[in-house]
């Protein structure tokens, strides 16, 4: 950040080129700062609101607005019927202006710390932020919160715009106390620029055209810094990057490669590498639809020939050979969590980055941010809205650069396996370990030998239901009865495995994720081992039981419901668990205050409440025998 005195006004800005550019900001602060009235008008001072769209804007002025009987411009912006009653922003809205010297799109984002997830989203598209700050109210909680993302996301440029300064009577002492205690926050955050403009959104003071009433005030007009603020070179100066979307062969003649330039440039004749195999060619040609071209620059979109046919696919990155990007199957990253659902490290999402997609955990949350204070929290979880440093840990290695260094390489998002919603957003740190120092040691004996050996194929047999529900007793039938057939098995128990290898761990949603975690490897090696393993876990999430099932090959793993209901386990209470929980004496109890997740697709769904265990134990037995993992 440009260090000045909070009297003077700092501009970091180039001069626009002879091509009209492109420039992404978006406008954030705490609600009712005037962000919406702001785009409304520049939208309006740049004469791109047609006729009907004035007369619609004043009628909804009368109904909606809050400017008494002026046009209220806040109404352009705020579309949804929700916004227009409350007079706030929920959801981003994008606006495209154009002015002689260049073309924006902004993003008007939401004030409210329950739609940090939105603004989070308009912050990742954009170059400059113009972070607006009511003159009355001065620097708030969500101004401070609202700077740390944008510094957080990768924005370098940011314009302090400090609004409603005609309700301070133009007051240069209240502009500049406001603009101190900004800088006092914002020396920390890493901004390139910080650009203090004292502007009314309402009357145009400062915002397209300079005013009269401000002689104190020597700096540019909000539209002269957005005209001329250089943000673009960053990305042409970084090191080559194009993530594939797409291997492009329409005839036996032609193989190529086709994605957007991410950043630095390519020309014919450049030696390229792809980041994760380390394999190397030659850029032969770059196609577009209207021709060959002698150079790509970052944001293009071609199509990438090379001299040699060599394995690339969808979600590789190639890159100079003298500048490879980082592959690491670990790293760590700043990860804001944008679902209902709290993230809990452990369980399995699904990661995109660049064009690539890939199971991803977070491993070790190490903490959570107060983007208040800044400080570092001691946390477990995160939860909607909160940011946190994190190790992630992928299921094959990825190519990256640090999300400072290289915002379209280095940010990633990650996925709920289950409903497909974006549960968080990260951005890449550092990596913990270079995916190409570890390796796999081949093995003399291997699966297909044991297998021959044993007599019978391997598998998991997973055993889930409510406490009491009568799993761990079926299991144990079972497993004496395939003992009994010269079967090679062994059963892992929910409750005996916390005596040893989970004995660190307690019944929150976050340790329940890390138990059947550590018992889902544990079982993988029992099944490489050509074992049938028998595992009886309340196991109440599905992520989890899926994230087991993925862990082996197809038919190893058979789920299998015990689907007796609450009502019945709570009568039986065999240990005297339900009772205990009901007075309040176990926390986190499956069925009383923690939930269970009915299994969708079980292989087999038993219940022993009009059946014995020993009916249940014979059909587990047949379906063994029918999916012939025994003889």
């Amino acid at each position: 950040m440009t260090a000045q005195l909070p009297s003077e006004v700092v501009v970091s800005a180039g001069t626009a080129g002879p091509t009209k550019s492109l420039l992404r900001f978006l406008t954030c602060g705490s609600v009712d700062d005037g962000k919406s009235t702001l785009i409304g008008r520049l939208l309006y001072d740049s004469k791109l609101i047609h006729d009907d769209q004035l007369d619609a804007l004043r009628r909804d002025s009368l109904k909606h607005g809050t400017t008494g009987e002026d046009m209220d411009l806040a109404l352009l912006v705020d579309g949804l019927e929700a916004e227009r009653e409350q007079g706030i922003t929920i959801d981003v809205a994008y606006r495209f202006f154009s002015t002689p010297r260049r073309s924006f799109i902004v993003a008007d984002t939401p004030g409210h710390e329950q739609y940090t997830r939105n603004m989070a989203t308009g912050a990742s598209n954009s170059e400059a932020a113009v972070i607006l700050i009511d003159a009355r109210k001065g620097v708030l909680t969500q101004t401070r919160r609202h700077s740390y993302i944008c510094a957080l996301l990768g924005i370098r440029h940011v314009v302090l715009a400090v609004n409603k300064i005609d309700l301070v009577d133009f007051s240069a002492e209240r502009f500049h106390h406001i603009v101190g205690d900004y800088f006092g926050f914002a020396q920390t955050l890493g901004f390139a620029s910080v650009t203090p403009i004292p502007i009314s959104a309402r009357y145009g003071e400062n915002v397209t055209s300079r005013s009269g009433r401000m002689g104190w005030y020597d700096g540019p007009t909000l539209l002269e810094y957005l005209e001329s603020l250089d943000a673009e070179h960053d990305l042409a100066e970084r090191p080559f990057r194009f993530p594939v979307q797409w291997v492009n062969r329409p005839n036996l003649d032609f193989r190529g490669y086709s994605g957007t330039v991410a950043s630095g440039a390519v020309a014919v004749g450049d030696r390229v590498i792809v980041a994760a195999s380390g394999r190397e060619s030659v850029v032969s040609r770059i196609v577009t639809a209207d021709g060959d071209l002698r150079e790509a620059r970052a944001g293009s979109a071609v199509t990438l020939a090379l001299a040699d046919e060599i394995d690339i696919a969808r979600g590789d990155v190639l890159a100079p050979a003298a500048a490879r990007p980082e592959v690491v199957d670990q790293f760590a990253a700043h990860v804001l969590w944008m679902a209902e659902d709290a993230m809990l490290p452990g369980r399995s999402y699904l990661m995109r980055i660049g064009t690539k997609y890939v199971p991803a955990r977070v491993t070790t949350l190490k903490h959570k941010i107060d983007v208040n204070t800044l400080e570092h929290i001691a946390a477990k979880t995160l939860g909607l809205n909160e940011i946190g440093l994190c190790n992630v840990a992928t299921a094959t290695p990825v190519a990256f650069d640090p999300y400072a260094e290289n915002r379209e390489t280095g940010g990633f998002i990650l996925i709920d396996r289950y409903n497909n919603s974006t549960a968080g957003a990260g951005m890449i740190a550092f990596g913990l370990r270079r995916a190409t120092n570890v390796h796999r040691q081949s093995l003399t004996i291997d699966r297909d030998t044991r297998l021959r050996r044993n007599g019978h194929k391997p598998a998991i047999l997973w055993f889930t239901g409510l406490s009491g529900s009568g799993k761990s007793t079926i299991a144990n039938l079972v497993e004496k009865e395939l003992y009994g057939l010269g079967a090679h098995t062994y059963l892992l128990d929910g409750d005996n495995v916390r005596h040893g290898l989970n004995r660190d761990l307690g019944f929150t949603d976050a340790d329940r994720v890390e138990n059947i975690r550590r018992v889902g490897e544990v079982a993988r090696l029992f099944v490489d081992a050509g074992l049938i393993v028998l595992c009886s876990f309340i196991s109440p999430f599905r992520a989890e039981r899926r994230m087991v099932r993925e862990l082996v090959g197809q038919g190893e793993f058979i789920e299998v419901f015990d689907d007796t209901p609450l009502e019945e386990c709570i009568r039986r209470d065999p240990k005297g668990l339900y009772s205990r929980a009901k007075e309040g004496k176990i926390k986190h109890f499956t069925g009383i205050d923690s939930p269970y997740e009915v299994p969708e697709h079980a292989e087999l769904v038993l219940s022993t409440r009009h059946s014995t265990a020993e009916d249940a134990a014979r059909r587990v037995i047949a379906d063994l025998r029918a999916r012939q993992i025994i003889s």
